[in-house]
């Protein structure tokens, strides 16, 4: 893991990295960069690969985001996590969650589960699949909590608020809590429970989100999501 004392270190390729550039100028930036490095130090294992950590802003460019999906934290399991929010890599089983995520998208919109659970399509189609929190310890969920990760993440939601075109997918209360950074008054925002096993049939099962989003890209003049992978 790279010290990354500024976003010439971290591998931004795109327009985030002129955006961003800011964040990491500030302590809790270099504090967060500082706490990687001692982990890796310590032989610890962190989730996704340093240079997956920043895949979702490096794969939808700022101008291109339609849709912003949160999630929270990454897969914590060998090989699955992406940096891509619900994703995991090709050949790599689908956790519950995201095959809740493909059984919603066939009730919604009538398309059947791909035989993989790689979202980058999704990406590429103006989706920014976005953690909350960025990195994770192999096999801890939510061991990277409140180390920077989520003060950087409010601030992409804060840019993107700016333009009233996009489209923020809130599941669960731990992806809600973000809409504090969102701009309600020009922006769109579907809310439900979160995909898990523990929670999809409390209101994620029949939300149709992704019918919804469309809709309402649609009335933004935007094209719609090509959901299918």
């Amino acid at each position: 893991m790279k010290h990354f004392k500024n976003n010439r270190d971290v591998g931004l390729q795109n327009t985030w990295k002129e955006k961003l550039h800011p964040e990491f100028e500030k302590d809790y930036m270099k504090n967060l960069s500082v706490f990687l490095r001692e982990e890796k130090a310590k032989k610890k294992i962190i989730y996704p690969s340093g240079k997956k950590i920043f895949n979702a802003l490096n794969l939808t460019d700022f101008h291109k985001v339609k849709v912003v999906i949160v999630g929270q934290d990454p897969y914590h399991g060998e090989g699955q996590a992406n940096g891509l929010s619900f994703s995991v890599e090709h050949g790599v089983a689908k956790p519950p969650s995201l095959r809740n995520i493909f059984k919603e998208l066939k009730s919604d919109l009538g398309i059947e589960e791909p035989i993989h659970g790689n979202l980058t399509g999704w990406g590429k189609n103006g989706v920014l699949l976005l953690n909350s929190v960025l990195t994770v310890e192999a096999h801890k969920p939510g061991s990277h909590y409140n180390r920077g990760w989520e003060r950087f993440t409010n601030k992409i939601l804060e840019l993107l608020s700016e333009n009233e075109k996009v489209v923020f997918v809130l599941w669960g209360k731990k992806a809600q809590e973000k809409v504090a950074s969102i701009n309600l008054q020009c922006n769109s925002v579907i809310k439900s429970a979160h995909p898990s096993p523990f929670s999809a049939n409390q209101g994620f099962f029949g939300s149709k989100p992704f019918s919804k989003v469309n809709i309402m890209l649609r009335e933004k003049g935007l094209n719609p999501v090509d959901w299918k992978l």
